[in-house]
């Protein structure tokens, strides 16, 4: 007789994130909802703080906004590879899904682009998505 095996979905392995936004409220709220997910994550509200705080922890991703004060996200982009070039970091934008603010992502270094306008499931997903196709980069930070 066959044995049914069962078909459990994926596991998403725990990740540690740093969330980087300048939007208390927000970056507290991502913050969260990635721990109620059953990942570490850590937040800075300053951008100019990224370097320090790589140079003593480890990360799996980072999720950085594009407008902030003191650094732009696109400048701190070029920071983060001088020294972490695999480093996966999904730019959260307030800009919405323009083509245009994309490819200047991209080419600035970000492995993706999500819109603060979905929902914090779709988000959480896009996320995923990105650090998953580009590897945990934890031993390299």
């Amino acid at each position: 007789m066959l044995s049914k095996k069962s078909h459990q979905p994926p596991t998403i392995l725990r990740m540690n994130f740093l969330v980087v936004d300048d939007n208390r409220l927000l970056n507290r709220f991502l913050t969260t909802f990635l721990r109620s997910k059953g990942h570490a994550a850590s937040s800075l509200t300053d951008g100019s703080k990224v370097e320090a705080w790589l140079a003593v922890n480890q990360c799996d991703g980072i999720i950085l906004d594009i407008g902030m004060p003191k650094i732009d996200g696109l400048t701190l982009i070029s920071v983060i590879r001088a020294n972490y070039p695999d480093l996966p970091i999904v730019m959260f934008t307030g800009l919405g899904y323009d083509e245009e603010a994309m490819q200047v992502a991209r080419k600035a270094g970000a492995n993706g682009y999500v819109s603060k306008g979905l929902g914090p499931s779709e988000i959480y997903s896009a996320v995923i998505r990105v650090i998953s196709q580009h590897g945990t980069a934890a031993k390299a930070c």
